[in-house]
Formats: structure tokens, C-alpha cells, sequence
């Protein structure tokens, strides 16, 4: 996101099940067909390839390198947010698309899929549910939503996972305050992009601080999304910021807090007419053997009057991104 003062900060990192993708897909194929003209006359660079790229990606983790590679989006099904990304990937990439109980998992901790044609053996599954159902043997038990013996056959190096179980501890936003010395340590370079300046309420310092203010900040529970459970300071009642101090006293480790930055806006097409939308952008990343940062992304888009939550699951809505390259010749994408 950007600052009033032309900072840019990375907000957060989501390394678990990020989403979105398939609206940034979406949104440049609807801009396409709206504004053809447009993509005459400029070089904006490409986001289509995404899903070829993520095919790639994946298979390159297969453990049968030898074999074509046979790949399954893991979903929670039909109710989910996110069904339609899952389906539309799996379309666009040629991958099975199915749930916990279309998989088996044989004695020989080897990962099948029941087909109409009969058992089918799966490489790699690109997972889109969290931790904790992927597998009642392991996690939790009552699970419907995972694989009965996944980490088995994930451990026996038989199925590749993506992402791999445990990258969620990076979308912990206590563990996101770490990034930096984590770049330093381990790379021996500097952050890029900085982080937000972060307080951490374990931290006896940080906590007096925070508690003292809370209307000027805004309070993030460690390992919640959406843009739920927080505390937006100066938009909060006094009984809020109260119910957000016992809140940060009885778990402390649970707890980050910020400054209220100014999020940049943008105008916005709002009824009949263009108002200023706060906003912020996501990027896609995937890593394998090869690197690939998409050239555009997903700008998120608060779509109430100066709210500052951007997230879709909250009403949120969000804009087509265009990477221009002003050098190159002129063709259209």
C-alpha cells in the first residue's frame, strides 16, 4: 500500500492460501473487451500467462519428474468464497478439480483420485484450505474437508503439496515485524519495500504503548484475515478501544498494532459518478525452480465512503493494474 506521503509498505504476506488471482485475470479480460482501443495504443504488459505460470510452477515440484504430472486443486467445494478462483484454475490449467473425499490414500501412502475412469494417481495437489483440515489423521480429526493420510504420503515424498504445510507461519503478523531482520539475516542485504512500523504486544514497552493509544492506532489480532478483528482507533467508540484493551491484556502474543496510515485512494466509478476509494495492491509471486512476479496485480478497492478496509469478504471491490512499458514497441497485447 501507499502512504499519504508516497511511501509505499508492505502490509502483510500470504504465503498459506493467498487469493484473488482470478479476478485480476478477470478484470484485465473484461478491460479488454471494454477498451480495446486502449491496448492499441499502450504496451501494458501481460497478466494472462499467470495461469500457464502457476501450471509450471507446480509441476516443476512433482515427484515423479519422468511422468507428465497429474495435478488436483484441493477446495473446500461449493460454498467457499473463493470456488470460483478453484474452479477457474483448475479449468485454465487442465487440473483435476475436486474435494477431501475424491481423493484415497493407499497403503503404500500413495495419493489417489477416484475418477469415472478409475483410480487416478495425483503428483501434486495445489491445496486451498487451511492447515488444520488437510488431514484428520493429523490435524483436525473431524475434518470432511481434507485427505485421510495426505501428510503420510506427503512424508514418504510420494505427493507434492502447495503450499507446503507450516508456510502459514509467515501470515502470522507477529512473524511479518520479524521480515526485515529476517531479510538481513539470511540474505545479508536491506528490505526493498519496508514494512509498516509494527508494535508488538508481547512486548511489555510496546503493550504500555499501545494501550495508552489506542485511538491512534489500529490493533490486528496475530493470525486472523478478511480484515476481521480489528481496531481501527480513531473510527472506534471508547467501549471498543475498552473491549480491545482486555482483549490485548489476556493475550498479548495474539496482538500487533500500527499507525493509522492514509491509505492512497483512487477514483472510483460509484453509482453514476467518481468518488475517492481508499485502495491497496496485491501481487502475485510463485517460486519453484524459477521466480515469477506477475506484472500487474490485484488492486483491492474499499468500496464505502472513507472506510479503509479493502478486503472483498467486507464488501470490498477492486480495479484492473496495468504495468506500462513506455520503451517498447508498439503491439497490441
Amino acid at each position: 500500500m501507499r502512504d499519504a506521503d508516497g511511501t509505499i509498505y508492505v502490509l502483510e504476506d500470504n504465503l498459506r492460501v493467498p487469493s484473488g488471482v482470478s479476478y485480476m485475470l478477470e478484470n484485465r479480460q473484461i478491460m479488454k473487451r471494454l477498451f480495446p482501443e486502449l491496448f492499441k495504443s499502450s504496451i501494458i504488459r501481460p497478466v494472462d500467462d499467470y495461469p500457464n505460470r502457476l501450471y509450471e510452477t507446480l509441476a516443476a515440484l512433482s515427484p515423479r519428474p519422468e511422468e507428465k504430472p497429474v495435478l488436483a486443486v484441493l477446495t473446500p467445494g461449493i460454498y467457499n468464497s473463493a470456488y470460483f478462483e478453484h474452479s477457474y484454475l483448475a479449468q485454465q490449467m487442465g487440473a483435476y478439480l475436486a474435494e477431501g473425499p475424491d481423493f484415497y490414500v493407499s497403503k503404500e501412502d500413495i495419493v489417489y483420485l477416484r475418477t469415472i475412469s478409475g483410480l487416478q494417481r495425483v503428483d501434486v495437489i495445489y491445496r486451498r484450505i487451511d492447515d488444520d483440515y488437510l488431514d484428520p489423521e493429523v490435524f483436525f480429526p473431524d475434518s470432511v474437508l481434507g485427505i485421510p493420510g495426505l501428510l503420510r504420503a506427503w512424508r514418504r515424498g510420494n505427493v507434492a503439496i502447495a503450499n507446503a504445510p507450516g508456510a502459514g507461519v509467515a501470515d502470522d503478523k507477529v512473524v511479518y515485524a520479524f521480515v526485515p531482520e529476517i531479510i538481513r539475516y539470511y540474505l545479508d542485504a536491506e528490505p526493498i519495500i519496508p514494512n509498516v512500523p509494527t508494535y508488538l504486544c508481547m512486548r511489555d514497552a510496546d503493550r504500555d504503548y499501545v494501550l495508552s493509544h489506542l485511538a491512534e492506532l489500529v490493533v490486528k489480532p496475530a493470525n486472523e484475515s478478511g480484515g476481521y478483528g480489528m481496531l481501527i482507533g480513531p473510527r472506534a467508540t471508547q467501549a471498543e478501544r475498552d473491549r480491545f484493551a482486555e482483549l490485548i491484556q489476556a493475550n498479548p502474543r495474539n496482538y500487533i498494532a500500527q499507525p493509522t496510515l492514509n491509505i492512497s485512494t483512487a477514483p472510483t466509478l460509484v453509482d453514476d459518478h467518481l468518488e475517492a476509494r481508499h485502495l491497496d495492491l496485491r501481487p502475485f509471486i510463485l517460486q519453484a525452480d524459477k521466480l515469477y512476479v506477475t506484472t500487474g496485480g490485484l488492486t483491492r478497492v474499499a468500496m464505502q465512503p472513507g472506510s479503509l478496509v479493502v478486503n472483498s469478504s467486507q464488501g470490498g471491490g477492486s480495479k484492473d493494474t496495468w504495468i506500462v512499458d513506455e520503451e517498447a514497441p508498439c503491439f497490441p497485447e
